[in-house]
């Protein structure tokens, strides 16, 4: 059978990402019609039906004829929760809604999302949301191309300006874009649906545009063996009282059934449960509020859906971890070497020194990873779980050989309070935060400074050239060492500089500078002091001659 498109929704904080989803919901739960809506684990379905009632004349522009059952949104809008939906080193979702501020244009966490995406191959479109903040703006239609049409001449010039500048942002990300109603070739160019989350215009023409695309260029994806084993993907990992540890999941191909032996990754090792229940929350019950009595249990699922799976052993289990069921001996073998052959092609590339990188999940671990990887920047380890010692001395003995890249790097996971002592004595950096392009942008700013740090520490070390004369009446000891006056010219003179004559001869070596009573490293332009000459054959009034007219 033909299943439905998994769909995510990534973007910039404030840009609108739960907005959109919330009038996606809104909108079908408007309908009260029973049936048309289900929501489920951290998804929402919008059966096609629903979605042609909503966008009506605009789906006949797409000339298809429709198979796939609906769309699936994944209701947990973020980086975080989208980094977990993972397979094969892709990617669960299908497709994904990009959602960009027209009024602001691409963000730094924008530009995140869109890295994310190409790391995990997932096709996208932009939602140009706020529209209606546009100045002047007048919301006349629902459907943005006839609205446009109706705004006064400067208006539309306004808006022509605003979309032609996210068309070069996009570009300067690498990527050709455009209005989605003037896109040719929908494989080579990122369609742009402006849309308001707040009155809903653009909206039917965005779903429009994800149902065809996903019908043209999605449906052999799309298929599945509605009879088969359950793949799928643990998005999130719950304690729920009454049930104890739980995991959060979308299944994208196959059916899966109670008693099911379920396999998937753990923090240390492969886990096989047997499945004791399969929940999903009423429709339109808010999963997150559902109290006991709301939870609908099910024998069986089938893909695509969100489910709620109860089982032992979960409290071991690693969010980002794809998960097959089995039902005989010899599925659960094939399951376990699936798993592990998954878990395995999602190994991250070390050397020898780099950061220490340590997050919650595996999604985001080969996220981050590939930043980094894109950046330029070493990965001395990369794992799961929170920051211990054991990864501080790991650290410390990194900084011995590469102290410009070494650091911890910790995202959405706790420090052990010994792992935090021992790194503020030694100075290891962690720098924690559960925003990705908070962490890496703090991380290549430490490496800058690094940089720069040890840019100055050599610039410091090297002698400068100076010039500089010897003050008439100002010898206080003739040699061994020579010691005279001096007020300098040009330059910097630091100690162990070599010294020359007018003629370019060396000879002798700068001991020591005293300025005003104190020893000083060095002496810059425009200052008088006494300094110390060493060298066997300096004499003041042979090699030195205390002329004002003579300098050295």
């Amino acid at each position: 059978m033909i299943r439905q498109p998994i769909i995510t929704v990534l973007g910039h904080v404030d840009h609108g990402k739960t907005s959109v989803l919330d009038y996606i919901r809104g909108t079908t739960i408007a309908e009260k019609e029973a049936g048309r809506i289900t929501q489920h684990i951290g998804a929402t379905e919008v059966p096609l039906e629903t979605i042609q009632q909503i966008c009506g004349k605009l789906l006949h522009k797409f000339n298809l004829k429709f198979t796939i059952p609906g769309l699936l949104f994944i209701d947990t809008p973020g980086h975080e929760a989208f980094t977990n939906l993972r397979k094969r080193g892709g990617s669960v979702a299908d497709l994904a809604i990009v959602v960009i501020d027209i009024t602001q244009g691409v963000q730094p966490q924008t530009k995140e999302a869109i890295d994310i995406l190409k790391t995990f191959k997932v096709p996208f479109v932009i939602a140009a949301n706020k529209v209606d903040l546009i100045r002047s703006w007048r919301s006349h239609d629902k459907v943005f191309i006839n609205n446009y049409e109706k705004q006064l001449p400067e208006i539309k010039e306004y808006f022509d300006k605003r979309l032609y500048s996210l068309i070069g942002q996009l570009s300067e990300v690498g990527f050709n874009s455009h209005l989605y109603n003037k896109v040719d070739d929908y494989r080579k160019t990122i369609s742009i649906v402006p849309i308001s989350a707040k009155t809903g215009e653009g909206m039917s023409e965005l779903l429009a545009l994800l149902t065809g695309l996903s019908q043209k260029f999605l449906e052999d994806n799309l298929r599945t063996e509605i009879t088969g084993v359950a793949k799928g993907s643990v998005l999130e990992i719950k304690e729920v009282q009454g049930l104890g540890t739980t995991i959060d999941a979308i299944i994208y191909d196959g059916t899966l059934k109670v008693n099911d032996v379920l396999v998937l990754g753990g923090k240390h090792e492969i886990i096989k449960t047997k499945i004791k229940a399969l929940l999903k929350p009423n429709p339109l019950t808010e999963i997150r509020a559902a109290s006991h009595d709301k939870w609908k249990h099910l024998q069986e699922v089938s893909a695509a859906t969100g489910v709620k799976i109860v089982a032992h052993d979960f409290d071991k289990a690693m969010a980002g971890s794809p998960l097959q069921s089995a039902r005989t001996d010899s599925e659960e073998e094939l399951a376990v070497n699936a798993i592990t052959a998954e878990l395995e092609r999602s190994h991250i590339e070390t050397q020898s020194t780099g950061a220490i990188l340590k997050t919650d999940t595996l999604g985001s671990l080969e996220a981050i990873a590939e930043i980094l990887k894109r950046k330029q920047l070493p990965i001395l380890k990369a794992e799961i779980g929170d920051v211990n010692r054991k990864d501080v001395m790991e650290a410390i003995a990194s900084n011995n050989r590469d102290e410009i890249n070494t650091a911890i790097l910790a995202f959405n996971v706790k420090i052990d309070i010994d792992a935090k002592e021992t790194a503020e004595k030694d100075k290891i950096v962690i720098i924690s935060k559960n925003v990705i392009y908070h962490l890496i942008d703090d991380y290549e700013e430490l490496v800058k400074s690094k940089q720069q740090a040890k840019h100055m520490k050599t610039i410091e070390s090297l002698n400068w050239p100076a010039k500089f004369k010897i003050l008439p009446d100002h010898t206080f000891r003739i040699s061994k060492p020579a010691i005279v006056g001096i007020a300098m010219l040009v330059g910097k003179l630091k100690i162990g500089g070599k010294l020359m004559d007018a003629q370019g001869h060396e000879f002798g070596e700068l001991k020591s500078i005293e300025l005003n009573g104190e020893k000083v490293k060095e002496l810059k332009a425009g200052l008088e002091a006494a300094i110390a000459i060493s060298g066997t054959n300096v004499v003041v009034g042979r090699q030195i001659q205390c002329y004002e007219r003579n300098k050295l």
